[in-house]
């Protein structure tokens, strides 16, 4: 028995151990969060409901059936339900029918309302790809924050690694009289800021891999993410002015899609709206029967005679001509127009507000290219300066606070280069995005 629990322990911690080794990639995470984001289950559960629409406006189309059935007990002076004179009697009776009934035509409104109802369906699922999209590149927004932070350790790490080992260099020339202390008292002050970099970059990389977890809604003990190898990104720009970008979103993005649907639909309102001011048409069936009995007189006819008997049916239509209804339906078609014309501007507005998106998007690439080819330059001299000043430093040519200043020079435009290549990398994914390319990273 102690075997048995030996053995289904290590195999849970080994599990255990297993599930906070695992690193998630970047199409995990886009592809857990469309499975398990909140927001995007109720936009699904939206479409449903609008196809469950489209189900109910089928159904104007089809006639009604309905079947009733009733009985009565009376006392007293009645009508006997046999002989149908009235006496003093007890009687007991009922009756069975069907009837049923369809719209001919009602100023085709029932095919308007089911026009509609498609189009509140392939809205539906407008508003799903938008909602998904939103997420997908919020999700790769907050993947890059994880690199980016990661990549900020690293290079602190690297850092603090080089000051640990100008202690130890300060340290022997010191003991052997070649520096004065000042210098080892620099070095070790250079390496306690180093280490309360290492130490502030480890707290932000948890957190941006606390933001990803929390918006994949998954535990954040033990979560990690793969990294990535992004290549320095090039600075030329793949569009030539925003403008290719917004021809191409206007085809393609959902939000544009929608809002034309929704003209569509206004349009329809009006005719709905419409149909008021015509007459419609209805046809009725019906069929029926009943039976009575007189409880004091046990002589009567049996009662599946009865039923045959009182069997009676009939068709019936009806026309309803509309000539005044103290002006409601002419109110209710002028607010639907109105209504129309909301919804054109409503397009129009979402035409402008991409049109603005997709030129903040360029001009913030175009920015973020120049940049990054500015950081680039930057770091390549930052690099070959701290090159030379480490030489002078190991042969005495230089203080240890000339060769400080040279390597947080250095330091910074390691950091310059990582933000503005992360920078570039996402804002180029947010224009290539609009044009209507793959959301996840090649």
């Amino acid at each position: 028995m102690r075997t048995k629990i030996v053995t289904i322990l290590a195999f849970v911690f080994f599990i255990t151990i297993n599930a906070q080794e695992k690193k998630w990639t970047l199409q995990e995470c886009v592809y857990h969060a469309l499975d398990n984001n909140i927001t995007i289950k109720q936009n699904k559960l939206n479409v449903e409901i609008s196809q469950e629409n489209v189900i109910s406006s089928k159904g104007n189309f089809l006639p009604n059936l309905n079947a009733s059935t009733g009985g009565n007990l009376n006392f007293g002076s009645g009508f006997d339900p046999v002989s149908q004179d009235r006496v003093s009697t007890s009687t007991f009776g009922g009756s069975f029918g069907i009837n049923s009934g369809i719209t001919v035509f009602n100023g085709y409104r029932n095919l308007n309302t089911y026009k509609q109802a498609q189009l509140g369906v392939e809205g539906s699922k407008l508003d799903l790809e938008k909602i998904q999209d939103d997420i997908s590149l919020y999700v790769v927004n907050t993947y890059l924050n994880v690199l980016f932070a990661k990549e900020n350790l690293n290079v602190a790490n690297v850092q603090f690694e080089i000051s640990k080992k100008q202690i130890e260099n300060a340290k022997a020339k010191f003991d052997a009289g070649v520096k004065p202390k000042g210098d080892l008292l620099n070095a070790q002050s250079t390496a306690a800021a180093d280490e309360q970099a290492v130490i502030s970059y480890e707290n932000t990389l948890n957190l941006a891999l606390l933001d990803l977890s929390q918006l994949l809604q998954v535990d954040p003990v033990g979560f990690d993410v793969e990294v990535i190898e992004i290549d320095s990104p090039s600075t030329i720009l793949m569009y030539k002015d925003p403008n290719e970008v917004y021809n191409k979103a206007l085809v393609n993005r959902p939000e544009i899609k929608r809002a034309e649907l929704d003209i569509e639909s206004a349009d329809l309102s009006v005719e709905i709206a419409k149909a008021s001011f015509l007459p419609s048409i209805s046809l009725g069936a019906n069929v029926g029967t009943g039976y009575g009995f007189n409880l004091k007189n046990n002589s009567h006819i049996p009662y599946f005679s009865q039923l045959d008997d009182n069997l009676g049916y009939g068709i019936s239509f009806n026309v309803n001509i509309p000539i005044f209804n103290r002006n409601q339906t002419k109110s209710n078609v002028n607010r639907q127009i109105i209504n129309y014309e909301i919804s054109k501007f409503g397009l129009e507005n979402e035409k402008l507000q991409l049109q603005q998106t997709i030129q903040k998007a360029f001009y913030d690439a175009k920015a973020a290219a120049k940049t990054y080819e500015s950081a680039e330059k930057s770091l390549i001299a930052q690099n070959e300066a701290f090159k030379n000043a480490q030489e002078s430093y190991n042969l005495g040519a230089m203080t240890q606070f000339d060769f400080d200043q040279v390597r947080n020079r250095f330091v910074n435009a390691e950091g310059a280069i990582i933000r503005a290549k992360y920078d570039f990398v996402f804002k180029t994914k947010v224009l290539r995005f609009y044009y209507g390319e793959p959301i996840l990273l090649d």
